[in-house]
């Protein structure tokens, strides 16, 4: 892990940024429907998930998208491959999760599932 929440930088700092390998499988933490996967400024692609109950996971700097808008991902199910994407020097996974608009550390709430 390079930075936890609220440590990084710039928009690191809302969640967990993980080295990992160019093209290792990013997996949903929890089932939900995709409602955004597209390219973004400062995450490179980025890929949306919302999980219903006001909770929405980020994933960033992703090489690829294994599922589109409107999929409905299931729990662990491959949903990307790692990349180096949106100004990253060197591959990584950027996480972070939103209830109610708000990042909350993903800690806790991968923790409580």
């Amino acid at each position: 892990m390079v930075s936890t929440f609220g440590s990084g930088d710039g928009v690191n700092r809302n969640g967990l940024l993980i080295t990992a390998s160019e093209g290792t499988p990013v997996r949903a933490i929890h089932a939900g429907r995709v409602v955004f996967a597209d390219w973004m400024r400062g995450f490179g692609n980025l890929l949306i998930i919302d999980h219903g109950d006001d909770i929405m996971s980020l994933y960033a700097h992703v090489q690829r998208f294994n599922v589109g808008v409107g999929d409905r991902v299931g729990n662990d199910q491959v949903i990307a491959a790692v990349g180096n994407t949106g100004g990253r020097p060197s591959p990584g996974l950027y996480f972070e999760v939103r209830r109610g608009g708000e990042p909350i550390d993903p800690r806790t709430w991968i923790s409580k599932r």
